[in-house]
């Protein structure tokens, strides 16, 4: 078996047929490991040739590992539900793995639809390490909901686009970034980080800067513009999250100070 592709699913009925449609004809075995959606989603999947397994939520990088542990390919495709490989990309995919330099893995680029139009500078170069070889120990690590795959060994690239199909209107954007704020915040917490008057005041403006001027958000219109300040939002917010977290820690800790 050449080819296995490993996707993490809930209730994404609006979007894993694209995503399992694009890759069918490259795949060999295509992995998806549901959390108990309530919707169509573990039925298309089923549909189009997918093995699906089901278990309960226990964190994308948790999840994310234990669906690479079910597959069985020599090369394994990690991919999103709302992520859709471009025929480019599948051509290359399919020379990478026929590649005679041994590379432990490839990063792809992903370049997102965002608001009508596939955004060419807002969030990008946008690189990610998703093709990987099973005997290189691929993992999962990073902070929750920010995961990144790990390999051993040299890495090589794919060329084409990974397209995103990222949010279905600015305000589910704005839900998102605010529930994934609080959790990067909550993995922060976690591990000691704290946040202070400077990551609250300079932090959200140079993330703005950077993604419309620096990476030249500007020129994809109306898109790019909210993308760049929805960038600078989630940077306030989950400082912000990040403080409260200790404020309440403080408080708490005042409150059981026996009194004299």
């Amino acid at each position: 078996m050449k080819l296995s592709v490993a996707i993490i699913s809930f209730n994404e009925e609006a979007n894993i047929r694209r995503t399992l449609e694009a890759i069918r004809p490259l795949a060999d075995e295509i992995v998806v490991l549901d959390s108990f959606s309530t919707d169509n989603t573990v039925s298309i999947a089923r549909e189009l040739g997918a093995q699906v397994f089901q278990a309960p939520w226990p964190g994308y990088i948790e999840q994310k590992n234990a669906c690479l542990e079910k597959c069985n390919g020599e090369w394994v495709l990690s991919l999103d539900c709302d992520e859709v490989v471009s025929p480019e990309l599948a051509e290359s995919i399919r020379q990478a793995m026929n590649n005679p330099q041994k590379y432990a893995g490839f990063t792809l680029n992903r370049r997102t639809f965002y608001l009508g139009r596939l955004l060419c500078h807002a969030w990008q170069p946008d690189r990610k390490l998703r093709l990987v070889r099973r005997a290189a120990s691929p993992k999962w690590t990073g902070d929750n909901p920010h995961d990144r795959l790990c390999v051993d060994g040299p890495l090589g690239h794919c060329h084409g686009d990974l397209v995103h199909y990222s949010y279905r209107d600015f305000s589910a954007h704005m839900a998102q970034t605010q529930r994934f704020a609080k959790q990067i915040a909550e993995s922060y917490y976690a591990k000691g980080r704290k946040a202070g008057y400077a990551d609250l005041l300079f932090r959200p403006p140079f993330v703005f800067f950077k993604r419309f001027i620096l990476q030249r958000a500007c020129l994809d219109g109306v898109p790019g513009l909210l993308a760049a300040v929805s960038s600078a939002a989630y940077s306030y917010m989950k400082y912000a999250f990040l403080w409260e977290l200790w404020a309440e820690k403080d408080a708490d800790k005042t409150k059981n100070i026996p009194k004299k």
